[in-house]
Order: structure tokens, then sequence, then C-alpha cells
């Protein structure tokens, strides 16, 4: 039985690779369905991805068109070294974290008319949060925690955020975001471990706050030490 499912699981594995050649093919030779295909398949978890480490949704849009542009112009250098996804979302975060620091620096060199614009603190809109198959009440008390977790990861420094957020929440293997960020499997799990304490310690005085409210049990809060598997 096992062996099995691992001749399946390889199967399935030679498929994919199978598919992303094919369609490697197609694009070095400009194919206008491959492209329209690869947007189709990637944009929005590119967006999602880019807009967790950026604070303007604009700003996501955009770096999300430019990484399009740069995977067209790229793709013709792409020989198969990794796979087609995770060459595409390293140049993703390499462009989000680029507009990041370019961010950053501006910022702290504008004065807003009306206070200075604390980015960290933005938190994602309500539509991406919410389960829409959730009761209105359940859906909001979750999306409440589901905000927290938003602005406390954005709160995390490089580079344990990234970790945190290809892992929990993009949900890479741990050998992929290696081959993402270049780096050591090792060097992955320490950074993924640190994050994860980080984001733990950013949550407990929420998490403690909201074990004391009346209601606490009916809106079904996860407890401190799980708060990455609700990711």
């Amino acid at each position: 039985m096992q062996a099995g499912s691992a001749l399946g699981n390889l199967a399935s594995v030679a498929g994919v690779h199978a598919e992303e050649a094919a369609v490697v093919e197609q694009l070095k030779a400009g194919s206008e369905e491959a492209f329209a295909w690869l947007i189709a398949r990637y944009q929005q978890p590119l967006y999602s991805l880019i807009y967790r480490v950026l604070p303007n949704p604009g700003d996501a849009a955009d770096i999300t068109q430019e990484v399009f542009v740069k995977v067209f112009r790229g793709v013709s250098h792409f020989h198969g070294e990794a796979s087609l996804k995770t060459w595409i979302y390293r140049i993703a975060l390499h462009e989000a974290l680029n507009q990041r620091r370019w961010w950053s620096r501006h910022q702290r060199r504008e004065v807003a008319i009306e206070g200075a614009v604390d980015g960290e603190q933005y938190i994602a809109p309500l539509e991406l949060l919410a389960d829409p198959q959730e009761s209105p009440f359940d859906a909001a008390a979750h999306a409440e925690i589901a905000g927290r977790v938003e602005a406390a990861l954005r709160r995390i420094p490089e580079p344990y955020r990234t970790v945190v957020l290809l892992r929990d929440i993009e949900g890479f293997g741990y050998e992929e975001i290696a081959e993402i960020l270049k780096t050591s499997l090792g060097t992955i799990k320490s950074r993924l471990m640190r994050g994860r304490a980080q984001l733990k310690s950013r949550l407990a005085p929420y998490m403690e706050a909201a074990s004391r409210r009346p209601s606490s049990s009916s809106l079904s809060v996860p407890p401190a030490c799980s708060v990455e598997e609700a990711l």
C-alpha cells in the first residue's frame, strides 16, 4: 500500500515537471496562451504574497505586474535549476523586499501632515481574511484574530518573517523555501523557529486579554501556542 502511494506521488511529481517543462518551452517561444496560463495560475497567489510584504495594496498590485514582466523577460535564461514555481516566487520576493526597503527609506525622509504613518500596522482587508462559509459572528471573530496575526507578522524583522510567511501562510515545504531563498535547510528551520517565537511573543498580550473576555469561549480563540497553525 505504501509502495503504491509512493509510486503515485512520484508519478504526480513527474507530471508536474513535464507540465512545467512544456510551459517553459512555450514561454520561451513567446506563446501568448502560455503567458495567459501563467498569469491565471500565479497572479492571485503572488499578489497575496507581495501584499503581506508591502504595506500598500496599490504597491502590491504594481509589483505583481512587474514580477510578470521580469518573468517574461527572464524566462529565456531559465534552465530548470529550480522549479518554475520557486523561481517565480524568488523573483516576487526579491522585488517585494526591494520595494519595501525603498519604501522604508523614503518614509523616514517624509513628514506626513497628520503624523507619521506606521506601515507595519496595516491590516489586510476583511474580505481577504473572512471565511464566506462562516456565520457573520464567527467571521468577525476569526477576522479579528487573522487581522492581529497579519499585523504582528508585519512587525517581525527579516529574514524571519519571510520564512514564516512562506511556510505557515503560503504552505511551501522546507526544501522549497531553501530553494527560493538560496540558503541551507538548517538555516530555514532556525529562522522559522525564531520567527514563530517572535510572532507568539507579539500576540501573547492579545491572546491573554482575549482569554479573559467573558465570551472568549464562543469566539473560538486559538491558544497562543498554536498561533502558527492558525495562519
